[in-house]
C-alpha cells in the first residue's frame, strides 16, 4: 500500500435539497467512525491521504467536491455559510453525525467556516490558508493590546504578490474572481511544485502521490472552467466573514517548520484568534504535512473529537 494516497473505495453524489449534486469519496469501511476532509486548492474529492491510518483506525475518510469542482453543482456566488449548509444536508443524508473535520490548504477556512456554523465536532487545521487579509484589512475589533506584536509580525512576513491579490481581491472581488478563474490544473501543478522545499517534493515527485494529486487537479477543472477554484480563492483571501472568536469547538493547527507558502507565521496568530485552539509546529516538515504525518493528525482529532 502506498503510505501516501490510494484511490476512493466509494464514490457518488448525493442530491441536496435545492436540487444541486454534491460529491463526495469515501475511504475505510463504510460503518468506520466518519471524517471530513476539506480539500486543498482547485483539487477534487479524488485525493485522499493517511490509507494505513486509515486502515488502522476503522475510519471512514470522506472527501467532498466543493460546489464548481469535481462532481459537484456550480453555486455562483456561494458562501462559506452555504458551504456549511452543504456540509449539514450531506452528513444528514449520509449518516455522518457531526463529525470531525481536517481543512488543508486552501480547504482551511471552509473547515473553520463549518466550526463556526457548529457542523462539525472538531477541527484540524493542516497546512491551512491564513486569513491573510487580517493583515491588509484588519477590523476593529481584530487586535488587542497583547496581539500588536503578532499582528506586525504577520503583517511583515506576508509576500507583496500575496499582499497584491489580497488588495485586489478587496477593491474588486468579481475582478479578482476572473483573474483567478484563468487558473489551469497545469498551472497550479507547477505553481505547487515550484514553492516547494525539498522535503515537500519527496512527497509530489511519489509516481504514485503525483498521479493521484493531477487527476485530482483534472477533476477539479473536469466542468471546463476554473470557476469553482476562482470563487474559493475570492472567499479564502477576503476577510473571513464568520467569527473565529465564536467558534466553541477543538481546533488544532498543524504546520511544517519549513511550510513558506501557507501562512506567513505558519498559524502562531490565526492560532490565538480561535479560543482554546492549539498549534502544532513540525520539525522537518514542510505544506506536504498531511501525507507525511497523518498519524499524529488524526490521532489528535479524534481523541479531540471524543471519537478515539
Amino acid at each position: 500500500m502506498n503510505r501516501y494516497v490510494t484511490a476512493p473505495a466509494r464514490l457518488g453524489e448525493t442530491r441536496l435539497p435545492d436540487g444541486r449534486l454534491l460529491g463526495w469519496a469515501e475511504w475505510g469501511p463504510q460503518d468506520g467512525v466518519p471524517v471530513l476532509l476539506c480539500s486543498g486548492a482547485a483539487t477534487s474529492r479524488w485525493l485522499g491521504f493517511g490509507p494505513d491510518v486509515v486502515a488502522a483506525r476503522g475510519l471512514r475518510l470522506v472527501s467532498l467536491d466543493r460546489p464548481g469542482l469535481g462532481a459537484s453543482t456550480p453555486h455562483p456566488g456561494r458562501s462559506f455559510a452555504d458551504f456549511a449548509a452543504d456540509v449539514r444536508h450531506l452528513a444528514a443524508l449520509r449518516g455522518l453525525g457531526r463529525p470531525p473535520v481536517v481543512g488543508t490548504s486552501q480547504g482551511a477556512p471552509f473547515a473553520l467556516a463549518c466550526a463556526a456554523a457548529g457542523a462539525v465536532s472538531a477541527v484540524a487545521v493542516v497546512a491551512g490558508a491564513d486569513e491573510v487579509a487580517a493583515a491588509v484589512v484588519p477590523a476593529a475589533d481584530d487586535v488587542t493590546a497583547a496581539d500588536e506584536a503578532l499582528v506586525a509580525e504577520f503583517a511583515a512576513a506576508l509576500p507583496p504578490e500575496a499582499r497584491d491579490l489580497v488588495e485586489r481581491t478587496a477593491a474588486d472581488p468579481a475582478d479578482a474572481q476572473d483573474f483567478f478563474a484563468e487558473f489551469t490544473a497545469d498551472a497550479m501543478w507547477h505553481l505547487v511544485r515550484g514553492n516547494s522545499p525539498a522535503c515537500d517534493l519527496a512527497v509530489y515527485q511519489d509516481p504514485q502521490f503525483a498521479a493521484a494529486y493531477r487527476r485530482a487537479l483534472d477533476e477539479g477543472f473536469a466542468q471546463g472552467a476554473a470557476a469553482g477554484y476562482a470563487r474559493d480563492t475570492v472567499l479564502a483571501m477576503g476577510r473571513w466573514p464568520f467569527a473565529l472568536g465564536g467558534i466553541s469547538v477543538p481546533v488544532d493547527l498543524w504546520y511544517g517548520e519549513h511550510d513558506t507558502s501557507h501562512s506567513p507565521d505558519r498559524g502562531a496568530f490565526l492560532t490565538t484568534r480561535i479560543p482554546g485552539a492549539r498549534r502544532h509546529l513540525v520539525p522537518g516538515a514542510g505544506g506536504a504535512l498531511l501525507w507525511t504525518d497523518p498519524g499524529p493528525i488524526l490521532t489528535t482529532l479524534l481523541n479531540r473529537a471524543g471519537a478515539s
